[in-house]
């Protein structure tokens, strides 16, 4: 069976977000993005939201204060991309960030979504549209933490204090995330009768949920039913003793007043009443689990003191058996913190070492191509007589650089490890690369070197020969011009002098 993916656009079934139509405009942002100091402050809030949150263990990507600054394509995706999760976990990305963002944006009901771009969104690095994304990670980062809150039920006292009762809102946001969870790993190809099964048990939770949360109602209507019936008989009674119409609709104001009253100060109290029995049930159980711990306590102290008495250990012995594990703890933290700054050189050779390891790469990358251009690489080129020029770095595959071995967490690790020849041991200059590069590479480039000068010092003189050929011909095809202008002239000459003769013969006939 195929799960579903989260979606951004309307399908079969609504996502969980439901999109609303967002006011026609543009809107002003009235944060002061474009502000260094309150740029600095909110990229110093997210660089602090994320390392609480593990972003970079989730993420597998790091996000610095330079980042932060002049970000790349990458940083702007992984952060969006962890944000959004934080909101909407089941969500899979599936597009190009510049087609996913604006819809997403859309949905989450972003104030200022008409003013972020695709264009913007595909070189979200720029110093002039920065600050509007910067804005957006904020914003995305303050709604993930009231959604956060709103989780672990922190504003459900507040909204009690003011008299707004929140658990029918509880209800059905569980119902909705957990029936949204089950509707994301249904099948696409699902009836109508599977989704009625699969959804009947959060229905059927929801509404003994509410039927828990309404007896309380009820318990106070029934309070109220029983109150407004005394007074419907002290208001009959009033009647049959002949008071005045006026009098009792004075008193039926004023009882009115005194039943609204009456109810506020009856829900304040059911209020503080709920609170004051969760309170009291959250002590006991915190004075069980004291009480439970100081009886262990006490069973492992008696424990002890039979073990201490049984071994004939002295108090002065006890002492200075403290007196040795304080010193030996306080070994262990200095041991510890000189580890620790071992560890930190390692991996600052580590990243030394991989950094160096990569431009190795791009050199030998860039010195095949060089090859391959000047006919030197494969061995069948022309140049290489047979021989094989091709570098190639032999070092252990891998996805990518590990941390180091004291970093490893598992037995695999090593081997995928491009820093080291064997869990062990490093590898040796000579080792890294496949051809002598100082000894008979150079050698061969040299001879090949002076091969090619000469080749070039005789070709050009062939060239200078057919250069003074080349001048010779046409010196020569410009004196030959220059008679066929004189033998053409002489021509013209001819004709004219022809049509004269022809001329002065038709007169002479006539």
């Amino acid at each position: 069976m195929q799960a579903r993916h989260s979606t951004n656009g309307p399908t079969q079934k609504q996502s969980f977000f439901q999109q609303v139509p967002q006011a026609t405009g543009t809107k002003t942002d009235p944060r002061p993005l474009r502000d260094r100091n309150f740029q600095a402050r909110i990229c110093q809030e997210l660089l602090d939201y994320m390392a609480q949150n593990n972003f970079d263990m989730e993420m597998k990507h790091s996000i610095t204060q330079n980042s932060m600054k002049s970000p790349t394509q990458k940083d702007f995706v992984m952060m969006f991309q962890w944000l959004y999760h934080r909101i909407d976990p089941s969500y899979r990305f599936q597009k190009n960030i510049d087609q996913e963002v604006p819809p997403i944006l859309i949905q989450l009901r972003y104030p200022f979504a008409k003013s972020i771009t695709k264009s913007q969104l595909s070189a979200v690095g720029s110093a002039n549209s920065w600050y509007l994304f910067l804005g957006l990670l904020h914003w995305m980062m303050q709604l993930a933490l009231m959604m956060d809150g709103y989780g672990a039920n922190r504003y459900d006292d507040a909204c009690a204090e003011n008299g707004v009762d929140v658990s029918g809102d509880r209800i059905q946001f569980t119902f909705l995330s957990r029936a949204y969870r089950e509707w994301l790993i249904m099948d696409d190809e699902a009836g109508e009768d599977e989704q009625d099964r699969v959804l009947a048990p959060h229905i059927e939770a929801m509404a003994q949920e509410f039927d828990r949360s309404n007896s309380k109602y009820l318990e106070e209507l029934q309070i109220l039913e029983g109150e407004n019936q005394r007074l419907q008989q002290e208001i009959e009674e009033l009647e049959k003793s002949g008071n005045s119409v006026a009098k009792l609709d004075h008193d039926y104001k004023i009882l009115e007043a005194d039943k609204v009253k009456f109810e506020e100060f009856d829900s304040r109290m059911q209020q503080k009443s709920e609170k004051y029995e969760s309170r009291v049930v959250a002590l006991q159980d915190a004075l069980d689990e004291v009480m439970q711990g100081w009886k262990e306590a006490e069973d492992e102290r008696s424990s002890l003191q039979r073990a201490v008495d049984d071994q004939g250990i002295s108090m002065v012995d006890i002492d200075r058996m403290n007196s040795e594990r304080e010193r030996l703890q306080k070994s262990i933290e200095s041991a510890s913190l000189r580890l620790e700054d071992a560890k930190k050189k390692v991996m600052e050779r580590e990243v030394d070492a991989s950094r160096k390891l990569e431009e190795l790469e791009r050199m030998v990358d860039k010195y095949n191509s060089l090859g391959y251009q000047i006919g030197l690489i494969p061995s069948t080129s022309p140049n290489a007589k047979g021989r094989n020029y091709e570098l190639q770095v032999t070092v252990n595959e891998g996805p990518n650089f590990s941390a180091s071995q004291m970093a490893a967490s598992g037995p695999g690790s090593a081997d995928s490890d491009r820093l080291l020849a064997d869990p062990m041991t490093g590898y040796q200059p000579a080792h890294i690369l496949n051809l002598d590069l100082r000894g008979q590479v150079k050698t061969s480039f040299a001879a090949l070197r002076k091969e090619i000068s000469e080749r070039r010092t005789v070709a050009m003189e062939e060239m200078m020969k057919h250069h003074d050929l080349l001048d010779g011909i046409k010196e020569a095809i410009e004196d030959k011009r220059g008679e066929v202008e004189a033998l053409e002239h002489r021509v013209r000459a001819a004709e004219e002098e022809y049509e004269k003769t022809k001329e002065a013969s038709s007169r002479s006939g006539s």
